[in-house]
């Protein structure tokens, strides 16, 4: 199995859309990011009544640098459509500052 479809598998597996209060929904957006070390790290979105939610991407990163690794290679987000999709700016925004020499500038 390709990288890519690993990544897609195991963001999918984790996606599982749901209303967890009134106030919380959890896993519409999933995502699945392979660190530097080839470990697949992933998170879902919460989204919340208020600006206290996270996106699925920065969820990954946060679980990724919670197992001790600090680079990202790759990143895939399933959207709710089960189409992938690019990340925000402040998910985009994070990659950038954890890893500032490796940020490829294109011209």
């Amino acid at each position: 199995m390709d990288i890519w479809n690993k990544l897609y598998n195991s963001a999918l597996a984790v996606q599982n859309g749901r209303r967890i209060s009134e106030y919380v929904e959890a896993g519409g957006v999933a995502a699945a990011i392979e660190s530097a070390s080839g470990k697949i790290y992933t998170g879902v979105c919460v989204d919340t009544c208020s600006t206290l939610g996270i996106c699925a991407e920065r969820n990954a990163i946060f679980n990724m640098l919670t197992c001790g690794e600090d680079e990202i290679r790759r990143v895939l987000a399933i959207m709710p459509n089960g189409k992938t999709g690019a990340p925000c700016g402040a998910c985009r925004e994070l990659m950038v500052q954890l890893m500032p020499k490796n940020i490829r500038i294109l011209r």
